[in-house]
């Protein structure tokens, strides 16, 4: 399977990968929930060379993940900034982050969060919202959809 099958297929999670599951996308992703909003800091804080970048941000711009804001008309210069589809990113970059701080950290968190609600330092948790009880993967069991089921009985039946 090549990547670009990756958006053509039913499971999400390939489909979101194809999307935003490249080093570079993540680090500009990052570099949003960070604040970041300009090109040219974009490159600094990334390392990203600006014929790379600008793909990924007009990628991310096609797929409505962020959109651009002209501030300025004479040079043409935009912002960039979520929208409500990248702002639903935000667990996922999270998990990244508390997943590298616990397994590829020294010991101290480069990044905290704080609630803005009460000003306490968290860490965001995973909890069932019908019954609010904190999960991990030990407490939970997928249920294949029948066309997911079928795609991956046909692919076992390829190999």
């Amino acid at each position: 399977m090549s990547r670009a099958d990756l958006a053509t297929k039913t499971c999400t999670i390939a489909r979101a990968i194809a999307l935003v599951g490249d080093e570079w996308t993540m680090m500009i992703l990052r570099e949003m929930f960070l604040g970041t909003r300009r090109f040219d800091d974009f490159l600094h804080q990334t390392g990203m060379s600006s014929h790379l970048l600008s793909r990924r941000l007009k990628k991310l711009e096609a797929e409505g993940v962020i959109r651009r804001e002209a501030y300025s008309e004479r040079p043409p210069r935009h912002d960039y900034r979520l929208t409500a589809k990248g702002r639903g990113l935000w667990p996922v970059v999270i998990a990244m982050k508390q997943w590298g701080d616990r397994w590829l950290g020294d010991g101290v968190d480069p990044v905290e969060i704080v609630h803005k609600a009460c000003g306490h330092v968290t860490r965001p948790h995973m909890t069932c919202p019908e019954c609010g009880v904190p999960m991990d993967a030990r407490d939970a069991e997928p249920r294949l959809s029948r066309t997911f089921h079928n795609e991956r009985q046909a692919a076992r039946s390829h190999s």
